[in-house]
């Protein structure tokens, strides 16, 4: 008989893995605020002990869901390489779909960056993150190949990009710009700091 503590009961689904999709699931209803271990586990059939094992703190389980977000942000990026004739293009479907993502799935956008909660979790969010900056950075030079200096360039276009993605997670960028698409403010981006 399989160990309920690793097993769920449904599908044979693992725990682990059945934790992190209930918590994934919760997330954009309850907020980050709300995403208690206790509702995870209630939602995900379990009892409130269950998870110890997988996630030994609540902080442990809220990174393994960042970590879940992470990944489908990295699939849309590869998803914006398909058919991009060069970098620049690349770049602009890359941050149209970092905007996106955020505006789309504000309350994920919001856990993935809230080191607050997430430094210390085990979860090593950073084996995920500087790959990516590190990435980021490369297409930057690929897009700006005559740049002084393309990761200080990569640094202030994150930073503007990034900006962008928090107004529209959280609703603001439409009370300023009631007609704002991602799209042009990507390209009003890319064009301040990709010359």
């Amino acid at each position: 008989m399989a160990d309920v503590d690793n097993v769920s009961m449904v599908g044979n689904e693992p725990l682990r893995e059945r934790l992190v999709g209930a918590g994934v699931d919760m997330l954009e209803e309850v907020g980050v605020g709300q995403l208690g271990l206790r509702a995870i586990t209630r939602a995900a059939g379990v009892s409130h002990g269950a998870p110890r094992r997988h996630f030994p703190t609540h902080r442990a389980l809220l990174a393994a869901i960042a970590a879940r977000g992470f990944a489908d942000l990295i699939d849309r990026f590869a998803k914006a390489r398909e058919g991009a004739a060069t970098p620049r293009e690349h770049m602009q479907r890359m941050s149209v779909e970092y905007v996106e993502f955020a505006g789309e799935r504000p309350e994920m956008f919001t856990l993935m960056f809230r080191h607050d909660l997430l430094e210390g979790s085990g979860e090593n969010l950073r084996s995920i993150t500087l790959p990516l900056f590190e990435a980021f950075a490369t297409l930057v030079a690929e897009a700006t190949p005559t740049a002084d200096d393309p990761r200080a360039t990569a640094i202030a276009l994150w930073t503007n990009l990034h900006g962008i993605a928090t107004l529209q997670a959280n609703r603001s960028l439409r009370l300023v710009i009631p007609t704002a698409s991602a799209p042009a403010l990507v390209a009003q981006a890319l064009a301040l700091h990709l010359t």
